[in-house]
């Protein structure tokens, strides 16, 4: 699966509103994704970047966007560079999920995901993805790490 989610975003991206039929199709992808309707904005070896909006159905109590809403796209930005950075031989899991709450989510959040090369060179093992929430003023709002193992894809016997 690693890498194809990749050519498609670079195939599709070319088009005119590429980019928007992406994103539909990616939280197509994970269903739970669609809850925070991800714009996905940019996608690299080792980094991504995608836009979460600041709306009424992922709102908390307190009228601002939900924590979760917001690690929701936080993951997703780190499964798309995790698509685009994993070596075609492998293949990668999400251990888990360390972040701060640093600042109030009241806008629309661009969620950033970013590792660098040297980070997949011991793979098999550990990678630490860095993620981040950002306001639209350029306040941090969550910050932290999700950490994924990589394995090697299982051999097919014919």
């Amino acid at each position: 699966m690693a890498q194809q989610t990749f050519t498609l975003y670079k195939r599709i991206s070319r088009l005119p509103r590429g980019k928007q039929i992406f994103s539909l199709l990616y939280a197509r992808k994970a269903p739970y994704f669609a809850t925070v309707r991800p714009k996905v904005r940019q996608v690299r070896e080792n980094y991504a970047e995608l836009s979460i909006a600041n709306r009424k159905a992922v709102h908390n109590h307190i009228g601002t966007l939900h924590a979760i809403a917001v690690c929701n796209g936080l993951e997703a930005a780190m499964g798309l560079l995790a698509e685009a950075t994993c070596p075609a031989d492998k293949r990668w899991l999400p251990r888990g999920l360390r972040v701060d709450y640093l600042a109030k989510s009241t806008t629309d959040l661009l969620c950033i995901a970013e590792t660098d090369a040297v980070d997949w060179a011991g793979t098999p093992g550990d990678v630490d993805i860095r993620v981040k929430a950002v306001r639209t003023d350029g306040v941090v709002v969550v910050e932290g790490v999700i950490p994924v193992y990589v394995s090697m894809k299982p051999t097919k016997h014919t």
